[in-house]
């Protein structure tokens, strides 16, 4: 991963001073529109928009089915109209619940971006289950604009991690498979953001300077 931080500083735009958003992590960031540096998360939209779940099956099925979309679509159904705090707290206690599968057992690869539909049957390690939430929210009607899965190093653990990132009224809040409740980014230490991103573009995270 940090072999990548000179690479991406190259392809980032101008830093994102005049933001009326909070820093994420209080760090400083900069923007780029471009995301073909990020081939995993743009392949995975692609297979998103093409994963119907329409084929017949069961929920233990590995291979997303009609079972694993009706548990889908009934999540989203029941949370509809609920106000955002609740949408966030149920949307991350569901996904939450999957266990954790490193890719390398689940795809025979080292790094793979899953959709929810394969997230869904074969659960996933932890962009899988950052992207899982972002998806579901968005089908809630969240403006996919206000959140962004945020790639990071863990300083605590000493390894990447990943998580969704949700900008609210009252600051960002963090949708963590390692933590059970939502948490506020201002409470979070140990985690430093390497680089966030959404549909619309991405952003390079650097510490603030003292």
């Amino acid at each position: 991963m940090v072999a990548l931080l000179p690479l991406l500083a190259l392809a980032a735009g101008r830093p994102a001073a005049a933001r009326s958003l909070p820093a994420l992590f209080n760090t400083s960031e900069t923007h780029a529109n471009n995301l073909r540096p990020f081939p995993k998360w743009t392949g995975m939209l692609e297979r998103y928009f093409e994963d119907t779940g329409r084929k017949p099956g069961v929920c233990t099925s590995r291979f997303f089915n009609r079972c694993h979309a009706k548990r889908w679509r009934d999540l989203v159904d029941r949370l509809k109209g609920r106000d955002l705090s609740s949408q966030l707290t149920a949307v991350n206690a569901f996904m939450n619940k999957a266990r954790y599968t490193v890719d390398s057992i689940n795809w025979g690869v080292r790094d793979y971006w899953a959709t929810p539909g394969q997230f869904l049957a074969k659960y996933g390690d932890c962009e899988d289950y950052a992207i899982a939430k972002f998806l579901t929210l968005k089908r809630l009607g969240v403006d996919a604009n206000s959140m962004r899965i945020v790639v990071l190093q863990d300083l605590n653990l000493r390894i990447p991690h990943a998580v969704l990132a949700i900008y609210t009224g009252g600051g960002i809040t963090i949708l963590d498979n390692q933590i059970k409740r939502l948490v506020q980014a201002t409470a979070i230490r140990h985690y430093q953001p390497i680089f966030s991103l959404n549909e619309e573009g991405w952003w390079l995270h650097r510490r603030k300077r003292r």
